[in-house]
């Protein structure tokens, strides 16, 4: 082989070393992007546990899961008449489910994002956490991330639908409270005192 040939198989062939070298680089590139996506849609590292009343199944991402479930962020879960369930979320705080609730639970380091498309859920955020709820209806609640936060909500059409049935069943104001989520303490006055002026104070 002449000295012309040599010097373009050693150009060839550093060439063809350099480009070996950029498919290798951009190849780490994208599997660093790919496990840190993966992380972002694991709550960054967060992991919930589920446990359920009576240990009885509820629904999370269409599927029958019980006390011990691993809950990660964006799971859609959904309780059935009579069991409700809670979401530890150590160390961001939980999320309790009435019965009958349905919500999309997002979380992160620093956040809890709760979408409540049914029923009523208590959501308990840490100091140091936003912990937030919004209905479909646009309504949505916030904590203050300087102190431990409680959020109630219950979804506007549950408490049409638990009014209503209070209602049609002839329930008195103690029971409609009960079941809205309204203190009954609240309706004592109102129910208790009549309109016998014995029972008011002068």
């Amino acid at each position: 082989m002449n000295a012309k040939a040599k010097r373009t198989a050693s150009v060839t062939a550093l060439f063809l070393l350099v480009c070996l070298s950029q498919v290798f680089v951009t190849s780490g590139f994208v599997a660093t992007e790919s496990a840190s996506t993966a992380n972002q849609a694991q709550g960054q590292g967060i992991a919930g546990i589920l446990t359920t009343i009576g240990n009885k199944p509820i629904t999370v991402n269409g599927n029958a899961s019980i006390t011990g479930a691993t809950i990660l962020s964006g799971a859609g879960i959904e309780t059935p008449e009579g069991v409700g369930a809670t979401v530890s979320l150590a160390p961001l705080g939980s999320l309790e489910m009435e019965q009958n609730s349905k919500v999309t639970l997002t979380f992160q380091t620093g956040s809890i994002k709760v979408l409540l498309l049914k029923g009523c859920v208590t959501l308990r955020a840490n100091q140091g956490v936003v912990g937030e709820i919004e209905t479909d209806k646009d309504a949505v609640s916030k904590t203050d991330p300087k102190a431990d936060g409680v959020l109630r909500v219950c979804h506007p059409d549950s408490v049409k639908l638990a009014s209503a049935a209070a209602a049609a069943g002839g329930l008195g104001k103690l029971a409609t409270a009960a079941i809205i989520g309204v203190p009954a303490a609240a309706l004592i006055p109102a129910v208790g005192g009549g309109s016998n002026p014995s029972n008011s104070l002068p």
